[in-house]
């Protein structure tokens, strides 16, 4: 019988486990999709989920706290660009997709993934006028061809 067990243990210790969840927490961040075992993603998912509520908050406390369980790059981008993402959205930031089980070890694998997608921003890119050069065309080596040798039988 199990009493007062909380979370998911992933067979790691207590430093690991935070430095496993922080990793995996700061990389959804940055590329905004990962593949990952159900497991560890759904021990993630709740945490991501007071994550981005405090991001939308945006105040000095909000601050520390975010900084304590990000990278610097992922504590810029959730502040920047993913709290206002899910500024009217209550809830539900993230999604689980379960795939199949992985070959290796045939552990169970998932995708955990933000709802919304990052709106595209059209970038005009100027037109960059080609100019004529020189092509210089490869030189052709000739291979020498095989002789045959034959050879006459002496009578």
């Amino acid at each position: 019988m199990k009493k007062k067990v909380f979370g998911r243990k992933l067979s790691r210790d207590k430093n690991e486990r935070k430095a496993l969840f922080k990793s995996l927490i700061s990389s959804l961040v940055l590329s905004e999709r990962i593949q990952t075992t159900e497991s560890k993603a759904k021990a993630i998912k709740s945490e991501i989920e007071k994550l981005v509520t405090k991001a939308k908050q945006a105040d000095e406390s909000a601050k520390t706290v975010l900084q304590k369980n990000l990278s610097r790059l992922a504590f810029e981008k959730i502040l920047k660009d993913i709290a206002p993402r899910f500024s009217n959205r209550q809830g539900g930031y993230v999604r689980l997709i379960k795939l199949g089980k992985r070959f290796g070890d045939d552990a169970p694998m998932a995708i955990i993934e933000w709802t919304e997608k990052a709106k595209e921003v059209a970038v005009v890119t100027p037109k960059v006028k080609k100019t004529k050069s020189k092509q210089v065309k490869p030189k052709t080596v000739k291979k020498p061809t095989k002789t045959k040798v034959i050879k006459k039988k002496s009578e």
